[in-house]
């Protein structure tokens, strides 16, 4: 349960940090999985971010928005956040596959 509230909570960052659109059409959606330990969680994600954008910047921002909303929504203290860059997305590959 606490995966899927980080991985949704991963989608709206995204959006929110790297400009990538939550739609099914874009880049696939994060993935996240948790390791809850008595009243503690630590998380780790797997997502695409866009090429080109500041990937250190934009991956501490997400971390922390993830973070903040794990412990909103489940009261569990997150520990720690570690985010893996699946790929980078250029603005050619995120139209691919939309209908016009």
């Amino acid at each position: 349960m606490v995966a899927r509230i980080a991985a949704r909570a991963a989608r709206t960052a995204q959006s929110r940090r790297a400009a990538i659109p939550p739609d099914r059409s874009g880049p696939a959606a994060p993935s996240a999985s948790a390791a809850v330990r008595t009243g503690s969680v630590r998380l780790h994600l797997a997502m695409d971010l866009p090429y080109p954008t500041d990937i250190p910047h934009v991956c501490v921002r997400i971390q922390r928005d993830v973070a903040e909303r794990v412990t909103q929504l489940t009261g569990l203290e997150v520990g720690e956040v570690t985010l893996t860059v699946r790929r980078l997305v250029t603005a050619a590959d995120a139209n691919r596959g939309r209908v016009r």
